[in-house]
């Protein structure tokens, strides 16, 4: 079962708006860096707009731009934005109930994942945007590539 990236695009997205400051984004902008399709770009914004992260301005000098300062905007409602949820979930169709494992399992599993989840959710609401950000290092320079003579 493949997991979903989501979550990942949306911060990269926020530490670029965040890096911009005010100056607003183009979605295709983002899409370049993100290295995808400025439509799956526009959806992840959409996400991020309706939990009032980001706002957006259509036009020749709209763009996208945080709606709160970086260190206000925590990994756990980015999170909640894009993906929603709990993270780890049990099966979608409830499993035999003829089998001893497929009845157990919902009861044994589920308080296993409960503990998870909240986990995951008090780890992603200690790190804040202004944190990845602080960690984002800049590019070396590129080199140009250099023919060696005779080949």
């Amino acid at each position: 079962m493949p997991t979903s990236s989501r979550f990942a695009v949306a911060v990269h997205v926020l530490a670029l708006l965040a890096r911009a400051g005010d100056e607003p984004v183009k979605s295709d902008s983002v899409a370049v860096s993100v290295n995808t399709n400025p439509v799956v770009i526009r959806r992840i914004l959409c996400a991020l707009g309706r939990a009032r992260l980001i706002t957006s301005q259509t036009g020749a000098t709209g763009g996208s731009r945080l709606a709160r300062a970086p260190e206000r905007i925590t990994l756990r409602e980015v999170y909640r934005a894009v993906e929603g949820g709990d993270t780890f979930l049990l099966h979608r169709q409830p499993p035999s109930r003829r089998c001893i494992v497929g009845a157990n399992i919902g009861a044994v599993l589920g308080g296993v994942l409960r503990e998870t989840n909240a986990a995951v959710e008090q780890a992603l609401a200690g790190t804040t945007m202004a944190d990845i950000v602080a960690r984002i290092r800049p590019c070396p320079p590129m080199r140009k590539s250099r023919r060696v003579a005779g080949r």
